[in-house]
């Protein structure tokens, strides 16, 4: 089957999403699929560098506030081009913004079905936009369900997702659950001793903060509960591996609390790297209450170990085993959590717990499972009566959602 992924966030570019996309692009290809990345250009990427498949259009910071994700501003028509020449089957979006609305310009040109892939919240993250001056959180359900008008499907990672969208009014198409998958990490070929390399001990215990340092993620939390387990296990460290904005208010909460040389920040981790800081910790920490779809618990997971975090509908249905992990609700038990796994050593039983759980969230079964819904999807689109199709216009819904997006957010009127 010939795939386009259109994406504003690819890689170098360092987030869920990228490693979501990048995951199912490689399960398919191993299953024989050609796969093609829609995406946009990037200051750290060479335009002369030769990418196989990957595809990029010019682009800008998006309004400058979010740094490292971007806006594409023109290359539809040439991307049509591409696609007719690849002869895609069938688009896959993994954006509502500008590559999500190329995407669509594209299935509706080559009469093909698109589908789409909703990651992210966006009443948890409606501030980084224009300082909340350009989309309010009350506004999201009526921009995402114009973008939805004229799809064929829609994946949900998770429960959580789907019951959003539905009270969105997102209820007219095809939408399973399918939980986001994880190509299990392998040790680098650089074979890291991180543990020496930051000076601990063999035995020392270590907590691990792996993700973009964004204020929704809730870091401030774990650096506060850290600060209060030194006070039983004074030996202990805490790892912080990201960046975002949220950083310098993080390193100045680390200085009040006079843990500078408690707590080390390490700054964005190379992807082939992340096994090797799971191997490091002896147990994984979120503080997040804003996470749909995990995947770096279940990163830890492949990595052999356990991870604390807050309960959500998604991690309810993937932790049912202390030795996957624990989920509380309140700050004493978060605490008390992160002792208990710093001071209780993995088992063989530990392990083989997580490898079973593993087998449901794997990268081959992922895809297979999007597999299974393009073709479903496929079925249903050339079935449809021709006047039933997308056709060549914008529809209303359409056209209102691309205003809301593009307005200014300072014009008075």
């Amino acid at each position: 089957m010939r795939i386009g992924l259109f994406t504003d966030t690819y890689f170098p570019q360092v987030s869920g999403v990228a490693t979501s996309i990048e995951t199912l692009r490689d399960a398919l290809v191993e299953q024989g699929h050609e796969v093609y990345i829609f995406t946009t250009t990037d200051p750290k990427v060479d335009k002369h560098e030769d990418e196989p498949n990957i595809y990029r259009f010019s682009s800008m910071p998006y309004f400058g506030i979010i740094r490292d994700r971007r806006f594409t501003f023109r290359g539809f028509i040439q991307a049509v081009d591409i696609a007719r020449e690849l002869n895609l089957e069938i688009v896959h979006t993994q954006t509502e913004f500008s590559l999500g609305l190329m995407g669509k310009f594209v299935a509706r040109q080559l009469d093909i079905p698109v589908i789409h892939t909703y990651h992210t919240m966006y009443e948890d993250y409606t501030h980084y936009i224009a300082r909340g001056m350009l989309i309010k959180p009350g506004a999201v359900g009526p921009i995402v369900k114009s973008f939805m008008k004229g799809m064929d499907g829609v994946i949900a990672p998770s429960q959580l997702v789907k019951n959003t969208l539905q009270r969105y009014g997102v209820t007219d198409i095809p939408m399973p659950v399918i939980p986001t998958g994880v190509a299990l990490p392998k040790i680098s070929s650089d074979n890291i001793d991180l543990r020496a390399q930051f000076g601990y001990t063999a035995d020392q215990p270590v907590i691990l903060s792996l993700g973009r340092l964004a204020y929704e993620k809730n870091i401030a939390l774990t650096i506060s509960a850290f600060s209060e387990l030194l006070q039983t296990m004074p030996d202990a460290r805490l790892v912080i591996a990201g960046d975002g904005q949220a950083r310098k208010t993080l390193e100045e909460q680390v200085h009040d609390l006079d843990l500078e040389d408690k707590v080390k920040f390490v700054g964005m981790v190379d992807h082939n790297q992340v096994y090797d800081y799971y191997r490091m910790a002896n147990v994984f920490v979120s503080s997040s209450d804003s996470e749909t779809q995990g995947l770096t618990f279940i990163e830890a997971m492949a990595a052999d170990r356990p991870f604390v975090a807050i309960h959500s509908p998604y991690l309810d249905n993937l932790v049912d085993s202390p030795a996957i992990g624990t989920l509380v609700d309140d700050y004493d038990d978060f605490l008390a959590a992160i002792e208990h796994y710093l001071k209780t050593p993995n088992t063989a039983e530990d392990s083989a717990i997580r490898h079973e759980k593993l087998k449901n969230v794997d990268a081959r079964t992922f895809a297979s499972r999007v597999l299974d819904f393009y073709h479903e999807i496929e079925e249903d689109f050339h079935q449809k009566p021709i006047e039933r199709k997308g056709g060549q216009e914008l529809n209303d819904d359409e056209i209102s959602y691309i205003k809301r997006i593009l307005r200014n957010p300072f014009r008075r009127n």
